[in-house]
């Protein structure tokens, strides 16, 4: 086992309350929120990891679905109709309201729920999940892994390397491989460095994340980039997946992260906008910004969530009818064309 420095002080104190919740349960199940992504399962799955080797019990649970191809290797750990059992008790990864879990809700109603999450709160109360002793929230860490291994720390336990490579790889899914990580994101990168020295490989988890895609995706890379519009003199891109590519290609040929990535690098966009016909009757939404640019907040108002410059929703329409409101909502943003 390698040694890992402490993380010092942070934004977010560990609660004893969360420490005591934590020490003091026999059993757990490790909850994220429904289509996870590297940051919500490498969270669940080292959180599940130490819990285990602290002689408890600990079931990692989702709703999926693993849309996404560099966490298809672990989906069959996480089960999705967990059992309920006297004394369970639940941590919430990566969100904080009921109804991100999707169907797991149902499951974990009613047992006692601690929450570690670095989204700031959306619409809901976050009172039916988590009191106020135990909640790890801070809007302004990097990812929920970076949370994860301050709650690690705090129970004073030293990580093996297969925490260690999973913490850092949630926390490179969420920082764009630290693309996104500003002048003030030093304690990130010590973070990044502690998880190295405990046996996380930054190459091998590149590998992982942008590494392995199929000549389809590429394919459906480049018909979505075909068809982008730029709107608001360039500071829009919006751009769209039909039903019947959606159909054709499937969720691995998906590749959401390059598309971004490539679509962010035109010069003087400030936002981008995708939306997927996911079925006939209902799309999902992803929205990227750039500095100033609060996506969350228009996500928010069309019933979705996320951080500032990274959110997404799922309701019900069609492309051509969610276009038009998609735009008049950065209309506000940006001002009429």
């Amino acid at each position: 086992m390698l040694p890992c420095e402490s993380m010092g002080p942070g934004e977010s104190a560990v609660s004893e309350e969360l420490l005591n919740f934590i020490k003091e349960g026999a059993e757990f199940l490790v909850a994220g929120h429904k289509e996870p992504d590297g940051d919500c399962v490498g969270s669940q799955l080292a959180l599940v990891s130490v819990l285990r080797r602290m002689g408890k019990k600990a079931v990692p649970c989702s709703a999926g679905p693993f849309k996404r191809t560099e966490i298809k290797s672990w989906e069959h750990l996480f089960t999705s109709a967990p059992v309920r059992k006297d004394g369970a008790r639940v941590i919430l990864v990566d969100c904080s309201e009921p109804d991100r879990t999707g169907t797991l809700a149902g499951f974990l109603e009613g047992l006692p729920v601690a929450v570690i999450d670095h989204h700031a709160a959306g619409n809901h109360s976050m009172s039916s999940f988590g009191t106020a002793g135990l909640r790890l929230i801070d809007g302004n860490a990097p990812s929920t892994t970076f949370l994860v291994l301050k709650l690690i720390e705090a129970l004073n336990l030293e990580l093996i390397p297969e925490e260690a490579e999973l913490l850092f790889f949630g926390l490179c899914t969420d920082t764009g491989f630290f693309r996104f990580v500003d002048g003030g994101g030093a304690k990130t990168f010590e973070a990044a460095a502690r998880l190295i020295r405990c046996g996380a490989n930054p190459a091998a988890a590149y590998e992982a994340i942008h590494g392995g895609k199929s000549l389809d995706s590429r394919r459906l890379l480049a018909l979505v980039l075909l068809r982008s519009e730029s709107l608001f003199g360039g500071k829009l891109i919006l751009s769209w997946e039909e039903y019947d590519e959606t159909r054709r290609f499937g969720l691995e040929g998906r590749d959401s992260d390059n598309l971004y990535n490539l679509l962010q690098s035109v010069a003087g966009v400030q936002a981008i906008v995708v939306i997927r016909q996911e079925t006939p009757e209902r799309c999902t939404v992803g929205f990227r910004s750039k500095d100033w640019v609060d996506v969350r907040s228009i996500a928010e108002s069309f019933g979705g969530g996320g951080h500032r410059n990274a959110a997404g929703l799922s309701i019900a329409g069609t492309i051509a009818e969610l276009k038009p409101k998609i735009i008049e909502a950065f209309g506000q943003v940006f001002g009429s064309e």
